[in-house]
């Protein structure tokens, strides 16, 4: 399990497949899953404890989109080099595994799948990955995969 050491210094080359990353801990803040339930995800097990906890869920639970806010959040913390991010094209086959509720502390598992130049974009490599977001427990409540664009040391 790697730490990202001084991530600003961090360019496409010190990327390769098979690295793994270990990202936070965040804990889930009551306040912070009903203000985003409330703002971006407004479905009432999202948004009201008492309807939470009547749903099949058995409580409130944090929306999966701000579980993925919170991962992007660990990833631009912990991993992304503003001097050599270039972006994402995009995420694939996110799935909610399950529920996310306040008082969960969660980290994120990141795996290099492969890293390579681009043909299209010199002095830009591909980095793709699978992420796995994990509870206290060390438990699955998120997967995806996904691309970032970074640019090769100057």
């Amino acid at each position: 399990m790697l730490r990202a050491e001084n991530k600003d210094e961090r360019w496409f080359e010190d990327h390769a497949a098979g690295d793994v990353y270990e990202l936070g801990p965040v804990v889930m803040d009551e306040a912070e899953i009903l203000d985003f339930g409330r703002r971006y995800d407004p479905q009432p097990f999202h948004t009201d404890p008492a309807i939470g906890a009547a749903s099949p869920f058995g409580g409130l639970t944090a929306s999966g989109w701000h579980v993925c806010a919170v991962m992007t959040r660990m990833l631009v913390d912990g991993l992304i080099s503003p001097r050599a991010s270039l972006g994402s094209p995009g995420m694939e086959q996110i799935r909610w595994l399950k529920p996310v509720r306040p008082g969960d502390v969660l980290r994120c598992q990141l795996t290099i799948t492969s890293a390579r130049l681009s043909q299209s974009r010199p002095g830009c490599g591909i980095i793709a990955m699978d992420i796995t977001m994990l509870n206290q427990h060390g438990d699955a409540v998120m997967t995806c995969s996904g691309a970032a664009m970074y640019r090769t040391r100057p």
